[in-house]
């Protein structure tokens, strides 16, 4: 249920005494996002970024349990364990924190009891704390419930989470929920693979009205669109192929908005064989080329799925708002049906046909090999270009589908790093 419906359910059901103390409950001042799943569950994986309020829902979430709050928990949780990366990181995030247990407790605050290393409720629930330099604390120790948080962080985070789930093992349906800034490693993917585990995924936006003024604009306007920014603000996994022609660092450094006149701009389109629901993408990227050789990557306008009158709209539109020279287009799979479709639309624009006669990945190595020396330049960050960059090697992309984004930029480049014709324009880009 939204939030809004849930705060209008509480002021036509509940009286203004009972409707006051409800708010203040997570159940009503959560957002959607920060609610438990409804159903059956053991692992609960919370993937969020900086600020977006994963912390304060671990926390929620244990005194909910160790107290058989609703809509955490029917049944008390007797034996929980805190694991953090460090001792430290438990205490001063996971308890004592501005979101942590302490801050959250309203009806009744557990003691914390220093010598034992833990928090004791009235009811006799209590909250053990354990570090991820240390993962054979974990033997021995048994639990019903468990809240590992920034799990991306921890030391020793297979053995740590090995000796954690052989402890999980009281009660009727041990529970552990996992809140962490994503990171691509091996056991965050495995879960990410795995049907039984539901996963939710928060934004630093989505949670800016707790959030001091002026941070968000602050923080965006450094990292929004960086590899960084999407994964420390926006909590997405950013992957990278090890044997990828191209690297997250390299995307870093080749960012530049103040693009200066161009001599030459073109648009490359990649289409794809089908017009289908599964079918490819359509690859379109834009580049230009300056006066001292450098190639600048404008625009990054490729869509799936699309009918190839939409695919042509779109380039044509493309060609037109840059004042672009020529639209480059692979013929592979259309032949004469590209041009045609193209013309169709705007017989005023030029199309040059090219026609691949070698493998993907070895019409991209020339083009990475300039990326490398620094002669390509990107205008603005084009995530979705980028991720498939990253992800390019010789065997293709990971997840098998064609790199159409990849092929339109590679024929752009080749195109435009290959001719020396024509004389300098100027032209307004933006």
């Amino acid at each position: 249920m939204p939030k809004s419906a849930r705060e209008s359910w509480s002021a036509k059901n509940l009286n203004s005494r009972e409707s006051d103390a409800v708010e203040r409950e997570w159940i009503i001042r959560g957002r959607t996002a920060q609610q438990p799943p409804l159903a059956d569950w053991q692992t609960w994986l919370i993937l969020g970024g900086r600020g977006s309020g994963k912390t304060r829902m671990g926390a929620e979430w244990t005194n909910g349990v160790a107290q058989a709050y609703r809509p955490f928990s029917d049944v008390k949780s007797c034996n929980i364990a805190l694991v953090g990366e460090t001792l430290a990181d438990v205490r001063e995030v996971m308890i004592d924190g501005p979101s942590g247990i302490m801050s959250v407790s309203r009806a009744e605050r557990p003691r914390y009891e220093m010598t034992r290393r833990r928090l004791v409720w009235t009811n006799g629930a209590t909250a053990a704390m354990f570090s991820s330099e240390d993962p054979d604390s974990l033997r021995g120790p048994q639990f019903d419930a468990a809240w590992c948080d920034e799990l991306c962080k921890w030391k020793h985070m297979q053995e740590t989470w090995d000796m954690l789930q052989f402890g999980l093992r009281l009660g009727f349906n041990p529970r552990q929920v996992i809140t962490t800034t994503p990171r691509p490693l091996g056991l965050i993917k495995c879960m990410l693979a795995d049907p039984a585990i539901p996963v939710w995924r928060m934004k630093m936006r989505e949670n800016a009205q707790n959030l001091a003024p002026g941070f968000v604009n602050h923080v965006n306007g450094l990292y929004g669109g960086t590899r960084l920014g999407r994964q420390e603000l926006d909590g997405e996994l950013i992957e990278e192929s090890p044997d990828a022609l191209w690297s997250r660092l390299m995307m870093e450094d080749i960012h530049c908005s103040d693009v200066p006149e161009l001599k030459r701009i073109v648009v490359a389109i990649d289409p794809p064989a089908s017009a289908t629901k599964k079918s490819d993408a359509c690859g379109i990227v834009a580049a230009g080329l300056d006066e001292g050789n450098i190639a600048w990557v404008l625009a990054d306008e490729s869509i799936a799925p699309a009918k190839p009158h939409e695919w042509a709209r779109r380039a044509i539109a493309l060609f037109h708002r840059l004042e672009a020279d020529l639209i480059v287009a692979e013929v592979n799979q259309g032949g004469d049906m590209v041009a045609a479709v193209i013309a169709a639309e705007d017989n005023s624009v030029p199309v040059r046909a090219v026609r691949a006669n070698r493998g993907k990945a070895l019409r991209a190595e020339p083009i990475a090999t300039l990326y490398e020396q620094g002669r390509v330049r990107h205008a603005a960050r084009f995530p979705a270009l980028e991720d498939e960059m990253c992800d390019f090697s010789h065997s293709g992309l990971s997840s098998g589908r064609s790199p159409d984004r990849v092929d339109a930029l590679v024929w752009a480049l080749s195109d435009l790093l290959r001719r020396r014709d024509g004389n300098p324009r100027i032209r307004v880009v933006g």
